[in-house]
């Protein structure tokens, strides 16, 4: 199944492309996340499993959030890399490029310089009620270039602090490391304007941005208001419980169909 993803900007990114998610919200204080109902994602990690390995030097910690959030409170040990580490910013919001995916080159000294390398565990998150969501964009540029220790941490900072687990406002310092082995990138999990032009029609495009944002707000700094032809508007936020976890795959499978989107179809996320 291969799912094409354009600019993929929020959270449940890597869900999106390879669960294939969808969801309808409800009340989830003090909610669970249940493991096994994603045992077979290799990219999620449960607060549970992070916390025994802090302090760990075979863990690789990245915080998401912005920085005046990271300096509020992070998890003990992360690093702050922000909303776009490995997404290429050199120019203009809305010029060509903007937004995208480093080159190879590029990306590889950006991971480096945080700590990536191919043995550690690496964990991405971000509180996702107070940003983008930029982690799950991290883990999907890292899974583009072929890395197979990525995780997301399930519920983000969120549910970190929803389950009573420690934060602290001492900035941690990366380990910066050599050697970092890239593959190609996996052009099946990327879309681009030409592609989603030609399929304008044929494949459903869902815009997950707020409906503000959709109608034509431009308040979180998009150059053009308004969306793409066709693309239905389906709010980030509905993907997730009140804590910040993911909804079940029966809740997801509902609600993307609502949308008119099967588990065997392509669909574009924007």
């Amino acid at each position: 199944m291969k799912n094409k993803i354009y600019l993929l900007l929020l959270i449940l990114v890597s869900t999106f492309s390879i669960l294939l998610v969808g969801c309808d919200k409800k009340s989830s204080s003090n909610q669970e996340f249940d493991a096994a109902e994603y045992k077979n994602v290799d990219y999620f990690i449960t607060p549970q499993e992070l916390k025994k390995m802090l302090g760990s030097k075979d863990l690789v910690l990245l915080d998401c959030n912005k920085p005046d959030i990271y300096e509020d409170g992070h998890i003990p040990g992360a690093v702050s890399i922000g909303l776009h580490a490995f997404s290429d910013t050199s120019n203009k919001i809305g010029d060509p490029g903007w937004g995208t995916i480093l080159d190879k080159k590029e990306l590889q000294k950006k991971m480096e310089a945080v700590g990536i390398d191919n043995t550690k565990t690496v964990v991405f998150y971000s509180d996702v009620f107070k940003g983008p969501g930029a982690d799950g964009r991290a883990v999907w540029q890292s899974k583009v270039a072929g890395l197979d220790n990525v995780k997301m941490l399930v519920g983000g900072l969120s549910y970190w602090e929803d389950l009573g687990y420690e934060t602290t406002d001492e900035p941690a310092k990366a380990n910066p490391t050599t050697g970092l082995k890239l593959k190609d990138y996996n052009e099946s999990y990327i879309a681009t304007k030409d592609y989603v032009k030609e399929n304008l029609g044929k494949e459903v495009i869902i815009d997950v941005r707020t409906k503000k944002e959709y109608n034509g707000s431009q308040n979180a700094g998009e150059p053009r208001g308004g969306h793409i032809k066709g693309a239905v508007n389906m709010p980030w936020l509905e993907l997730l419980n009140d804590n910040g976890t993911p909804k079940t795959k029966e809740e997801i499978k509902k609600i993307m169909a609502s949308y008119g989107v099967k588990p065997e179809d392509n669909f574009v996320v924007y």
